[in-house]
């Protein structure tokens, strides 16, 4: 039995801290807030309740695992979990309207022909098929085990890009490309390539920028399906939290820790804010890269190559900028839960978000804002009423003088899918990402591995990486096989390959 410290209480960390526990170890937590949950929180004022981190949770086969692994209680005896359907309305910038189906590759194909005209189905049919090639290829590499140690072959883009067709492109090869360009080239349809490069933004990624390969993202989606946890989607951390109590996980909060302690070359144990120290064999550490190297005293905890370009501490990703409504009057039972309503100036969203020259950022007029519309009791005081959550994807650090302008110009967008939106609101709190939060997006392939995130063994022995800014990247499901190979590299030992 080791007894190993764990910085952080995120979702990431808190899945290797369970699996961790049941392999027979002393695991304890050293959380600087005061909960748990990393991004997974939940506000509440007068009755309503808004989640202010993920809305959704896609791949739930993750923490079906993860619970099955650290207990008899399946997922689903621990979460009220079910699939939202619609999985998503899409409202375009030309007004276009459509409903996609949950985990329906043949509803959304007619839903598409249906609003967008014949054979816009069909095209979107065919990428999704695309994009199934490059989540095949990439799967194990980039959810499921260790992040090779010649990383390099994931720098290749596994999107099979269309073969150009006539005298001049007959026998070539696939080519590199940007999410961008192949929307354009394989999509056409503006409306389509607004749904493509929205699944983007979510993320955090530039389309302009990101590989073909993000093309995973919706497909991951569409196969697998949106879930949501009544209570919200901070009900799967109190889960979470529960399930590492239950197997003796200690959890102290208000512990910030300061420095990793480092004894004979391996990590030997945390120092907290107060002095405190606690021993350990093993560290944990689920916390940003910058702040993972501030508290080493050796400076960077991985080697080179342990490190792509857009890997290395400093790094700035999007953030999420939030409005929560409390409104009067009943939800209606036809809602969608989510819809997406699209920007109609894309370039401006783009350089708004990631600029359109080095250090150059114009907030947007009108953003691609998602509203979401639970139908759940546990969040309105009563029937008569509906909380209702805005999001956009914004730079960070934001400019909080900026902040209920924002938000104003949010709220007017969003009545084209809650009508009389504006006339029903009690009131209103805006929250823009906390203290400049930014949100890590999911490893990518391609792009000479700038879209992969470091690797989980550091090259200080007993100190390992875990959760969003780790591989294998951001996002609910992400962070949960993060804690998994953790979890495996630990009890399985350094040379252990997976999978989870």
């Amino acid at each position: 039995m080791a007894r190993i410290a764990v910085i952080g209480a995120g979702m990431g960390a808190m899945a290797a801290a369970a699996r961790l526990a049941v392999a027979g170890h002393r695991v304890a937590v050293f959380e600087r807030g005061a909960t748990y949950g990393g991004a997974l929180r939940r506000f509440e004022r007068d009755g309503f309740a808004f989640d202010t981190g993920p809305g959704l949770l896609h791949l739930p086969a993750v923490y079906r695992d993860l619970f099955v692994k650290t207990g008899r209680e399946p997922l689903e005896s621990c979460v009220e979990l079910s699939q939202v359907d619609p999985a998503a309305r899409h409202v375009f910038a030309d007004g276009t309207d459509v409903s996609l189906p949950n985990a329906s590759r043949a509803g959304v194909l007619a839903a598409l022909d249906g609003a967008l005209g014949a054979g816009a189905g069909e095209r979107w049919s065919a990428f999704v098929g695309r994009a199934r090639e490059a989540w095949d290829a990439t799967r194990r590499p980039l959810l499921e085990e260790p992040l090779w140690q010649d990383w390099r072959v994931l720098g290749r883009d596994p999107y099979p890009a269309v073969r150009r067709r006539g005298l001049f492109g007959r026998g070539k090869g696939p080519t590199t490309a940007t999410l961008a360009e192949v929307a354009a080239r394989e999509l056409a349809d503006p409306r389509l390539v607004a749904l493509l490069e929205s699944h983007a933004l979510a993320y955090g990624f530039d389309p302009r920028g990101a590989p073909a390969s993000a093309a995973v993202l919706p497909y991951m989606e569409q196969t697998f399906g949106s879930w949501y946890a009544r209570g919200g989607m901070r009900a799967l951390a109190d889960a979470l939290y529960e399930r590492c109590a239950a197997r003796g996980v200690e959890f102290t909060f208000g512990a910030e820790v300061t420095r990793i302690v480092e004894k004979d070359g391996r990590a030997a144990g945390v120092e907290l804010a107060d002095g405190r120290v606690a021993d350990a064999e093993t560290v944990v550490a689920g916390v940003e890269p910058a702040r993972l190297t501030a508290m080493l005293r050796a400076g960077l905890p991985w080697g080179a190559e342990d490190v792509r370009p857009a890997a290395r501490p400093g790094d700035r990703a999007p953030g999420r900028f939030t409005v929560a409504l409390a409104l009067r009057g009943a939800r209606p039972g036809d809602a969608a839960h989510r819809t997406v309503v699209h920007t109609p100036d894309r370039a401006a969203e783009l350089a708004g978000v990631f600029g359109d020259s080095p250090g150059r950022r114009v907030p947007c007029a009108r953003p691609t804002v998602t509203v979401l519309r639970p139908d759940d009791a546990t969040g309105r005081p009563d029937d008569g009423h509906e909380a209702v959550t805005l999001t956009a994807t914004v730079a960070v650090p934001g400019p909080s003088a900026e902040d209920e302008a924002l938000a104003d110009r949010m709220t007017e967008i969003a009545e084209a899918a809650v009508p009389g939106l504006r006339e029903r609101v009690l009131w209103r709190e805006v929250l823009p990402p906390a203290d400049g939060e930014s949100v890590p997006g999911p490893a990518l392939a391609g792009a000479d591995g700038r879209f992969l995130r470091p690797a989980n063994r550091t090259r200080i022995p007993g100190l390992y990486a875990v959760g969003g800014w780790s591989h294998p990247g951001g996002g609910l499901a992400h962070a949960g096989m993060s804690g998994a190979i953790v979890a495996g590299l630990i009890v399985n030992g350094d040379d252990w390959h997976g999978s989870v």
